[in-house]
C-alpha cells in the first residue's frame, strides 16, 4: 500500500476546519507509543504551508482507531472546536463507514442494537444482548453493498460513537473485518490494517452555517480497488 503525502490526502480546508483522510497506520491523538500524531503532523504542515510564526492550533473533533483508515475532522480555531464538539455531542455528525467482511451478514440490511462493555485493560469492547450496570447501548444500520468471492462489503451508519462499535458489533453477528484479529478474524492484515473505513462525514459547518459533506476513497490495495469499482460500476 503506498504512503500518500498528507498534502494529498487533504480532502477539505478553509479558516476554520481541516479534514484528512487518515492512512491506518496513523493515530489521532499522541499516545504511549510516542509515535507522531496527525494532530501534530497537521501543525507543521500548516506551519510551512502558511509561514505562520509561533505555534499552530489544531483541534481533535473526533478519533478513529489506529488501523482504520478515512475521514478525520480537525478544527482549526478554538471556536470552531468548540462548535463541532457541542455537534458531536448533539449526534448532528453523521458517520458513514465501509466494512470488509469474511461472512455474509445474515440480512443484506438491518439495524443492529447491542450493549457494550469496555474492558479498558484489554482495550476491548465486549457485547451483551441485555444491558446492565456497565453496558451502554450501541445502534448502527447496514446494507451490503457488493460482494466478491471471499468478502462482502458493508456500508454502516452509526447512531451512537461507542468504543469499537462497529468491530464488537460485527464480530456479534458472526462478520468480524478483514484483519480484525482483536474480534475474531482468523488473520492479520500485512500492513496491521483492519479493512474497516471511515468513508463519509456529514454535519452543518460551525461558522457558514452549510451543510458540509466530505467523502474520502479507501486505501490502494486489490480488495478496497475491487470494491471501489463494483461501486462505480453500479
Amino acid at each position: 500500500m503506498s504512503k500518500l503525502p498528507l498534502e494529498k490526502r487533504i480532502l477539505f480546508e478553509d479558516n476554520h476546519l481541516i479534514v484528512v483522510n487518515k492512512l491506518p497506520s496513523e493515530i489521532v491523538q499522541g499516545d504511549k507509543t510516542g509515535d507522531e500524531p496527525l494532530s501534530e503532523a497537521l501543525k507543521k504542515y500548516l506551519k510551512e504551508k502558511y509561514h505562520k510564526p509561533g505555534n499552530v492550533f489544531i483541534g481533535v473533533v473526533h478519533r478513529i482507531d489506529r488501523p482504520v483508515s478515512g475521514v478525520v475532522v480537525f478544527a482549526k480555531t478554538g471556536k470552531a472546536l468548540s462548535r463541532m464538539n457541542e455537534l458531536v455531542k448533539q449526534r448532528a455528525m453523521q458517520k458513514t463507514y465501509w466494512a470488509v467482511v469474511k461472512n455474509r451478514p445474515p440480512q443484506n440490511k438491518g439495524m443492529l442494537v447491542h450493549y457494550l462493555v469496555r474492558d479498558q485493560k484489554k482495550n476491548k469492547s465486549f457485547v451483551s444482548r441485555k444491558p446492565g450496570k456497565e453496558s451502554k447501548e450501541a445502534s448502527l444500520s447496514y446494507e451490503l453493498l457488493a460482494s466478491g468471492e471471499h468478502y462482502h462489503l458493508l456500508e454502516i451508519d452509526l447512531h451512537t460513537g461507542r468504543h469499537h462499535q462497529i468491530r464488537a458489533q460485527l464480530a456479534a453477528i458472526g462478520c468480524p473485518i478483514k484483519g480484525d484479529l482483536k474480534y475474531g478474524f482468523p488473520r492479520s492484515n500485512p500492513d496491521a490494517s483492519i479493512s474497516l473505513h471511515a468513508r463519509m462525514v456529514s454535519f452543518i459547518h460551525p461558522v457558514k452555517k452549510e451543510k458540509i459533506e466530505i467523502m474520502a476513497d479507501p486505501p490502494h490495495d486489490v480488495l478496497w480497488d475491487y470494491f471501489l469499482k463494483e461501486i462505480n460500476t453500479k
